[in-house]
């Protein structure tokens, strides 16, 4: 293994024993023809990630060689599991049907999205290939390598306009054909009923209360915020059941003229993989990543959820004008698929963003002093998810304090604060 082993995840360090040559002529088998001699020369695995870049599974590279009817060939390929040591992760994970919903992904709805865009003339890509997939006797998904193919995580930098744009018009692609198949077919996603607030095994978990708590503290300490104590004091108790009613309104609630479609659940830059021109560094292309969380709700959750978790201070400030990049993407593909309904108005889509308004002020108290901490080569995703002591510490970060001291005016002045 190259690189030091702190970079990488405790339990991406060593390979588990089933991960072994049996196992990679099953996944080669279904990438070769099915009457091929296969024979594996060597198998190379590595992590294939980096601290802070995913939490809710466990993922490796194989670098593969092997011999088809005595053809000499390679293959990197890079394999997504389940937790198998003991601790915290695989608590908060066990009970869950994530990968079950990646794998329908996978298999079934993104497949049927490309078609529909391919049908159109739309080559936009919206998955990597998946070479394999088991929920027996462990749960695997094993995808092609996209390093490989020239991709890579940004992990240094904030994202750029051209790259946020991009992601932005991938996601309002498959936004605008799970709108018409939900109106459609409304039983076709029967299987995404629950977003990450409607999970019992991760809505419960600590650091997804106790930010409010922590964000109170520190207005409450801090002279320059402690007139917006009052309004977080009030909001303090009900937070994140106002989160949970939003991401479960569809199937509980559901109001009229509202859009709602497949949500990605999950929308931040970790979870993309961008393609650049070698020569002059323009990006080439975006593809989204993780499907854990998939579910119906309204388009804007994932509009909102990206303020916080794709963009920078700098491009927040230009979210107006990619919301409505955003939206133009939308209604075309909605046109060209052939959708013969109204389609939501952008003044809708931002009434509907002032409605779930309290998923937004969430993320601020809640999930934006994690970001802030992810962006250090030191950060420990371990302590962010399981040590209250440590998110209690990153309330003090002077880069997050300036922030908020910038935008609860601006909240204030968008009746953001008021019941």
């Amino acid at each position: 293994m190259t690189g030091n082993t702190e970079d990488f995840n405790a339990d991406e360090l060593q390979a588990p024993e089933w991960m072994n040559n049996d196992f990679f002529l099953k996944v080669l088998k279904n990438c070769e023809q099915k009457t091929s001699k296969i024979e594996i020369v060597n198998v190379n695995i590595s992590p294939a990630s980096m601290q802070g870049d995913h939490y809710a599974s466990v993922i490796f590279r194989a670098q593969l060689e092997y011999r088809v009817n005595g053809v000499h060939k390679t293959k990197s390929v890079v394999l997504k599991t389940m937790p198998e040591s003991d601790g915290h992760k695989k608590e908060m994970l066990g009970k869950t049907d994530i990968f079950e919903k990646e794998i329908s992904m996978y298999t079934k709805i993104l497949p049927r999205f490309e078609k529909i865009l391919r049908d159109v003339g739309d080559n936009t890509v919206l998955k990597v290939p998946c070479l394999y997939s088991a929920l027996t006797p462990r749960k695997v998904i094993v995808f092609e390598d996209l390093v490989a193919a020239g991709y890579v995580v940004v992990r240094d930098r904030a994202l750029t306009m051209n790259e946020v744009k991009a992601a932005y018009s991938t996601l309002a692609k498959w936004h605008a054909i799970s709108y018409k198949i939900n109106l459609e077919e409304p039983q076709y996603f029967d299987e995404f009923q629950q977003g990450i607030f409607n999970m019992p095994n991760i809505a419960q978990e600590p650091f997804m209360a106790t930010g409010i708590v922590n964000f109170v503290d520190l207005l409450r300490k801090t002279p320059s915020l402690q007139a917006y104590l009052p309004y977080f004091e009030k909001l303090k108790p009900k937070l994140l059941e106002s989160c949970r009613q939003s991401y479960a309104e569809y199937r509980e609630s559901p109001k009229e003229g509202a859009c709602y479609v497949l949500c990605h659940g999950d929308f931040h830059a970790k979870n993309m993989m961008f393609k650049h021109h070698k020569e002059s560094d323009d990006m080439v292309n975006v593809m989204l990543l993780d499907f854990q969380i998939c579910y119906v709700g309204p388009s804007v959750n994932d509009l909102i959820y990206s303020i916080y978790c794709l963009m920078d201070e700098k491009l927040r400030l230009d979210f107006p004008a990619l919301l409505y990049y955003y939206y133009t993407v939308f209604k075309d593909t909605l046109a060209n698929i052939g959708f013969k309904g109204t389609s939501p108005s952008l003044l809708q889509i931002r009434q509907q963003h002032m409605h779930h308004k309290d998923l937004e002020l969430f993320l601020l108290v809640t999930f934006l002093p994690m970001w802030y901490a992810l962006r250090e080569k030191n950060a420990n995703v371990e302590n962010l998810m399981t040590s209250d002591e440590y998110r209690r510490s990153l309330y003090d970060s002077v880069e997050y304090i300036k922030y908020v001291e910038h935008i609860l005016p601006q909240y204030l002045h968008l009746g953001y604060l008021e019941d």
